[in-house]
C-alpha cells in the first residue's frame, strides 16, 4: 500500500482554490501538504491529506473533477547530495520519477512524494537501501 494524493483539477479563475478547500473543511479532512501548477486556463492542485477517500468523495459530489494516484513518500537526510544520491539508484534501473515535491522539513531530515513509473521496483531498491517510507496509514497518523 502506498500514499494517496487526492489531485483536483480547477478552472484558474479567482475564488476556485478557496471552494476546493472550503469543501475539505466542511467535510473535515485536514492537509499535511500541497502542491499547485497551472495553465492560463487551470490548474492542478496536488494534495497529502489525512482522509483521501473522505476528501475526493466530497469534492465529487460538490462537482469538482478528482483523481485519487498512488504516490511514495521518502525520508531523506537533510543535507546536500541526499536525494541525488537516491535518485540515482533509481535511473540506475531505469524509473523514471515523473514528479515530486517536498512535504516537510524537520530537523535533520525532509519528506519528498514522488511518483514514479514502476512503484513495486521503487519500493524494492527504497528496502534494500533502508530508506524510510510513509504510507497511507502513517499520513493518517500525522493527524493526531
Amino acid at each position: 500500500m502506498y500514499a494517496k494524493q487526492l489531485s483536483v483539477f480547477i478552472e484558474n479563475r479567482e475564488g476556485r482554490l478557496e471552494q476546493v478547500l472550503e469543501v475539505l473543511k466542511n467535510c473535515n479532512v485536514n492537509i499535511l501538504s500541497l502542491s499547485l501548477a497551472d495553465t492560463s486556463d487551470y490548474g492542478l492542485l496536488r494534495l497529502i491529506v489525512d482522509k483521501p477517500e473522505t476528501g475526493y468523495n466530497y469534492l465529487t459530489e460538490n462537482g469538482f473533477s478528482a483523481i485519487l494516484t498512488d504516490l511514495i513518500i521518502v525520508k531523506i537526510p537533510h543535507k546536500p547530495g541526499s536525494l541525488q544520491n537516491l535518485l540515482k539508484f533509481l535511473s540506475k534501473s531505469n524509473i523514471n520519477v515523473e514528479y515530486m515535491y517536498g512535504l516537510t522539513i524537520s530537523g535533520e531530515e525532509a519528506s519528498v512524494a514522488m511518483k514514479v513509473n514502476d512503484f513495486e521496483a521503487t519500493r524494492k531498491i527504497f528496502d534494500n537501501l533502508g530508506v524510510e517510507q510513509m504510507l497511507s496509514d502513517d499520513i493518517m497518523k500525522l493527524n493526531n
